[in-house]
Order: structure tokens, then C-alpha cells, then sequence
């Protein structure tokens, strides 16, 4: 966050959320001072809270503010829509503030339990898609109250998002799993320095390196944790990449995933629920048919356990691209832009489906504990959005204007991509659960169970026994060990969806 001696704070938003955070500033002057409250409320506009002054409207008194240089402002208005939030932005940046802070969705907070150092500065996704469904965070995350639970790829966008509401849900623990050192050791390092801030409830984290394509280990490390739930994000998911490493994506997506399961089905974990992508849908690319496998596998082991009150919750959360994530297009367009363009775009009537990663991570956990076994649940998107949209209002957000200032160029679509993504398939069928933005697939035929979950293709165990081989060296079939052309007429034998 960054801390100026002196510096003066001016809080957007009398609410609870700006009255918690003056008081904070307040108890600790390291972090600077409150010089005034800006809000629309009429009841409040001339009163002072706590000595501090309550000035507005804000669209009217922000220009007339008497600001010092380095003068901060900070929109404590976590239950605000996007528009507003677009039109304080504006209006902010018009009357000179160089430095705007928001504090995190309604999503994030529970219980109004507010603190300076969440705050960060306002970037471009806080301004694009819809506004984000509130969830309340403490009732969503009672099932794992005083409970064990690991999350794989810790260190990534969802995982790390996961990591953070789920330290104020109570956990008993909480395990950092991931294969990168650095990533891990980011994430552990901010979820210690926000409970030494306030944030969340007192619980234990725990930083697990490993490989999910290492079977004993796995099973050793999932049978002396003892996890009662596991949210398992891990995966290698960039498509261009994927498809010239073919073998790589499904060893570590498909074959760790079977490794995870099987551990946790033999060590008796409770809940386990898979994060599934857009992709999955009818794939095309290597990656979205991993992640095809992956649903299919996490299935069939649902319909493999006993059903009842008592038996453990295997299931799958599909959603489609969030904004922000590493690697994704926003931190793509900000590095264009920020380098002077062009801003680079597959096909100028290209549309994907987006969500913020706290909305997204928030539903999931909601869904994870409300999800039945053998489920498949699909997080309502809202509509699709045109990505050269996108790429004009993040240029705008940087204060330049589309083609004048940078430049849009097209260059098709890449190895492995789709022009339009679907959320489900032509034989599913999304229904409505009571719960809002979470939907349940069901199958347009006949052939589903009790619990809803559709019965599995007879070959998924055949098509895991072709490609075994190609990830895993077998004396008996050297010439297939890496061998990405088998792997891939494989594929495209039983998922015709697939590209050659």
C-alpha cells in the first residue's frame, strides 16, 4: 500500500466503511490523516463525524477542494455499482487527484469489517462489466468454520482470491498449495501482513510446495494434512502456449487432477470442488479438453460414492474469463497502452463472458457449500462482452483516445482460440438454483441421476489409459512417451469438437 508521513486522506463515502477507516487512521497517525468525508447524503452533507467534516455532493465539491500535493482519495462505497463508481473516478481525476484508492466489493467484507490496508489503487477492471453480486462472505463460508482446508494453485489469480475471503471465514487452517516458490511465498506474505492488520479471524496458514503430477507425494501430503475441503485451482491454462506444449497441459491438468482426487477420496476429504473454465464447453484447444477430462473425472468419482447426508460433496464450479487475471487480457492491454500501443485484438466481433475475480471466488465458495455431490454449477455471467469494447475503455481509462492516440490492430485469432466462447453445451441445460448467479447443469437426456449428475462416457477410463503412455514412460510403449501427434489424434478420436 505504501505509507506517506502527513499524508492527508479524503474518504468517499460516510458510511460504515468510511466511518471504520477514519477511525483506523485516527487510532494509528502513521497512516496519515482524514482531511474530509465526501458524500451525496443530504442528512449528512455540513455535519462532522468524529471531528472530521462531511462535504458534498461530491460531483459539485470536489473541484473545490483545497488539496496539497500528494492528497489522497479513497471511494469506501464497497456496495457501489460499477457506473457510480466510473462517474466518482472521473470526477476525481478531473479535480486533480493523482492517487485514487477503492476498497475491495461488498463480496470481500464481512461484516463491515473494514481495513486501510485493503485498499488499493483503482485500475481498469474496477471500471468494466457489471456490478458484482453480493454475497454475504460469513454466512457463505459457515460450512468451513473451524475446518482444514487446501487450496491448489494458491499462488495464481483465483487461488489467491480464494486464499484471501477465506481467512475470514474462520478456517482452523489454511493450506497454500502450489508449484511455484514465488508465487506462494507472495500470497502467504500478504494473508500474514492482513492478519497483522486486523483482517479476517486467527487462522493457521500453511505453504505447501509440490507437483500435482507426483501421485506419492500427493497422497502423502493430502493424508497428514487431513483437509476437510479442497478448491482446486490449479492448472496450466494460457491456450496458445498449450497447444505447443500439448503433453505438459494434459499431464499436469488431467493426470494431476486424477492424482488429487484419488488422495482425496482415500483420505476421506469431505468437500472437493473443481474450478472448470468456458472452455471445457464443446472444446477445441488442448486446454479446454483437459479441463473437459478434469469435469468428467471429478463426476464420475461423484457417482461413484455413496449417496446420503454423511457422504463426501464432489463437484465442479464452471465459469468463463475474470478480469484481471495474470496473464489475461486486461494486463495485456495496460502493458500496450502503457508502452503507447497498438493495443493488439484477435478479431474485431470477438465476445467472451467476464466476471471480477472477487465476485467469482465469492460465488465459488457459496457454491461449494451449498453443492451437491456429482454437481456441475455454472456462475451466471451476466451477457457477453465485445472485446475491442474493452480495449477502448481501458484506453480511455488511461486518457487517450481509440485509433487517435493508440492504435487497434487485429491479428487473428491464435493456436488452441474460439471467436465467440459457450457456457454449456448443446445436450446441457442450465437450471436455477435458490441461490443467486449459481446455476446447475443438468442433461438434456434422460440419463441423469438422482443428484443431477449425467452419466459418464464409458471410455473415459480407456481414453485416460491411451494417453497415460504419452505423459508417463512405459517400457512396453516407448514410441509413444511424448508423443504430442498420438496424444492429439486421441483426443480428437473421442472429443470431436477438438481441432486438428
Amino acid at each position: 500500500m505504501g505509507v506517506k508521513k502527513n499524508r492527508r486522506l479524503h474518504i468517499i463515502g460516510a458510511g460504515n466503511a468510511g466511518r471504520s477507516l477514519a477511525c483506523e487512521v485516527k487510532e494509528k497517525p502513521v497512516l496519515g490523516e482524514v482531511a474530509a468525508f465526501l458524500d451525496d447524503d443530504p442528512s449528512l452533507i455540513g455535519k462532522e463525524i468524529e471531528g472530521i467534516p462531511v462535504l458534498g455532493p461530491v460531483r459539485h465539491v470536489a473541484k473545490l477542494l483545497r488539496r496539497k500535493a500528494g492528497d489522497e482519495a479513497v471511494i469506501a462505497m464497497p456496495q457501489a455499482d460499477v457506473e457510480y463508481i466510473k462517474e466518482l473516478y472521473g470526477i476525481l481525476k478531473a479535480a486533480g487527484f493523482e492517487r485514487i484508492r477503492i476498497l475491495p466489493g461488498i463480496s470481500q467484507i464481512i461484516d463491515g469489517d473494514v481495513h486501510l490496508i485493503q485498499t488499493r489503487s483503482v485500475d481498469p477492471q474496477d471500471l468494466l462489466g457489471r456490478t458484482p453480486v453480493a454475497v454475504n462472505l460469513r454466512e457463505s463460508l459457515a460450512y468451513l468454520r473451524d475446518k482444514r482446508v487446501l487450496v491448489t494453485g494458491a499462488g495464481g489469480s483465483i487461488g489467491s482470491e480464494l486464499c484471501r475471503q477465506l481467512l475470514s471465514g474462520g478456517v482452523e487452517r489454511l493450506y497454500l498449495f502450489g508449484h511455484g516458490e514465488n508465487s506462494i511465498f507472495q500470497i502467504d506474505r500478504e494473508l500474514q501482513i492482513l492478519q497483522d492488520e486486523g483482517v479476517g479471524e486467527k487462522t493457521t496458514i500453511v505453504t505447501v510446495i509440490g507437483d500435482l503430477k507426483d501421485a506419492g507425494y500427493i497422497n502423502h501430503i493430502i493424508k497428514n494434512l487431513k483437509a476437510d475441503a479442497i478448491f482446486h485451482t490449479a492448472a496450466y491454462k494460457h491456450v496458445p502456449l498449450m497447444e505447443s506444449n500439448p503433453v505438459a497441459v494434459i499431464e499436469n491438468n488431467v493426470f494431476g487432477t486424477q492424482n488429487l482426487i484419488r488422495a482425496a477420496r482415500s483420505n476421506k476429504v469431505r468437500r472437493f470442488v473443481l474450478i472448470s473454465t468456458d472452455k471445457a464447453v464443446e472444446p477445441v484447444s488442448v486446454y479446454g479438453a483437459s479441463k473437459y477430462l478434469c469435469e468428467k473425472l471429478v463426476r464420475q468419482t461423484a457417482l461413484e460414492l455413496k449417496n446420503g447426508e454423511e457422504s463426501p460433496a464432489f463437484m465442479v464450479v464452471r465459469f468463463g474469463n475474470v478480469l484481471g487475471s495474470r496473464g489475461s487480457i486486461v494486463p495485456l492491454f495496460q502493458k500496450q497502452i502503457e508502452k503507447g500501443g497498438p493495443v493488439s485484438l484477435t478479431h474485431p466481433d470477438m465476445r467472451r463472458w467476464f466476471m471480477t475475480i472477487p465476485e467469482a471466488c465469492s460465488l465459488v465458495l457459496k457454491a461449494g457449500g451449498v453443492g451437491e455431490n456429482g454437481g456441475l454449477y455454472l456462475l451466471d455471467m451476466g451477457e457477453p462482452v465485445r472485446i475491442r469494447d474493452m480495449a477502448e475503455q481501458m484506453i480511455r481509462f488511461y486518457g487517450y483516445e481509440p485509433e487517435v492516440d493508440i492504435k487497434i490492430e487485429y491479428i487473428g485469432l491464435r493456436p488452441g482460440e474460439k471467436l465467440d466462447e459457450k457456457l454449456f453445451a448443446a445436450d446441457e441445460l442450465p437450471v436455477k438454483t435458490k441461490f443467486k448467479k449459481i446455476n446447475r447443469i443438468e442433461r438434456r437426456s434422460a440419463s441423469v441421476d438422482a443428484a443431477g449428475a449425467a452419466a459418464q462416457p464409458a471410455d473415459l477410463d480407456g481414453l485416460l489409459e491411451k494417453l497415460a503412455p504419452v505423459c508417463s514412460f512405459d517400457a512396453a510403449k516407448p514410441e509413444l512417451y511424448r508423443n504430442s501427434a498420438y496424444l492429439r489424434a486421441a483426443l480428437k478420436e473421442a472429443i470431436p469438437s477438438m481441432l486438428n
